[in-house]
């Protein structure tokens, strides 16, 4: 019986592991735009897909992480500057990409872009704190992706949405975690309507990395300016003690991070190449052993482990 129910369990894990090492054909003729290329995750995988041979289209908010992209990759990689946050931006690049994939369509769509700046108890913040986040994670990665969804059905390729853990367990004050629900949520969606037209929707839900996102001098600082801007009510419920030890806490934030930044783009790469993509992608062991296996907990549980573990405002009950 035992033997039996472990060669079944290998059996499936042996025709796992045999589908998804099936790749998709003439790579080197087929396009992929990444947003956010300037630095991080989409910085690596415009040059990881470069040294694979696709043609990659590359999206930088800054003409200087353009350049700096282009002196070292090959001359096959493009770049354009693109801000998420405005229309007539996202017009002239989706426009740019059309001209360069002409019939053949665009294969990829990599959203990569983000920020994460202000994170903090949601009663420091104002709307525009929220906005500022949800215009870049959300809001951006919506109009991109309808912008260029007829190239993409064109070629029934693949479109990656990089969300985070955050997307499966809100634990941040802020618009991080609500932009990353939302991405989870139009992924959904999207995978479902365009399965009719044979294009494939991926999610990366990486864990705690060592990028720009997650730079601690960024989310301190962003954090003392959601202090000084608090209601001295609020500030009076919290306490300066409180705001010392959140920073003490971001600072070790660093130490959490995982500075390979591979499992990350590997996985975005297998999307984007496999004959048969997952829907999810979560990288990082602190996403595969903590937050996803919380985000199936009961409700109560999760709310009295965070709780637990959580710092406490001055007044506290």
């Amino acid at each position: 019986m035992w033997l039996c129910l472990v060669a079944l369990v290998g059996l499936y894990f042996f025709l796992r592991w045999y589908r998804e090492r099936q790749v998709v054909s003439h790579l080197q003729d087929k396009f992929v735009f990444i947003t956010g290329c300037d630095s991080g995750f989409g910085n690596l995988l415009a040059r990881q897909l470069d040294l694979r041979g696709l043609r990659v289209l590359a999206a930088c908010l800054t003409e200087e992480g353009a350049q700096q992209l282009r002196g070292q990759t090959s001359d096959r990689l493009e770049t354009v500057i693109l801000d998420v946050t405005k229309t007539e931006s996202i017009s002239a690049a989706a426009q740019w990409v059309k001209e360069r994939v002409g019939d053949r369509g665009l294969w990829g769509l990599v959203n990569n872009a983000g920020v994460s700046v202000p994170t903090a108890p949601n009663e420091w913040l104002t709307k525009h704190d929220f906005m500022k986040i949800l215009d870049v994670n959300l809001l951006g990665l919506l109009e991109v992706t309808l912008s260029l969804l007829s190239l993409v059905r064109k070629a029934r390729g693949r479109v990656v949405n990089v969300s985070s853990i955050m997307g499966r367990l809100s634990v941040l004050g802020g618009g991080y975690c609500i932009s990353k629900y939302g991405v989870e949520a139009f992924s959904d969606s999207l995978r479902r309507e365009l399965s009719y037209f044979g294009v494939k929707v991926a999610v990366i839900e990486p864990g705690y990395f060592s990028t720009n996102i997650s730079s601690p001098e960024k989310i301190s600082r962003a954090t003392q300016e959601a202090w000084d801007q608090a209601s001295p009510e609020v500030k009076e419920i919290y306490g300066e003690k409180f705001l010392a030890s959140f920073k003490k806490s971001i600072e070790k934030l660093e130490s959490l991070c995982c500075n390979n930044l591979y499992l990350v783009t590997d996985c975005m790469e297998h999307a984007l190449t496999a004959r048969h993509p997952r829907t999810r992608y979560s990288p990082g062991w602190d996403a595969k052993l903590f937050y996803l296996p919380m985000s199936y907990m009961p409700t109560v549980l999760v709310d009295a482990i965070i709780s637990w573990s959580s710092l406490k405002p001055l007044k506290a009950l």
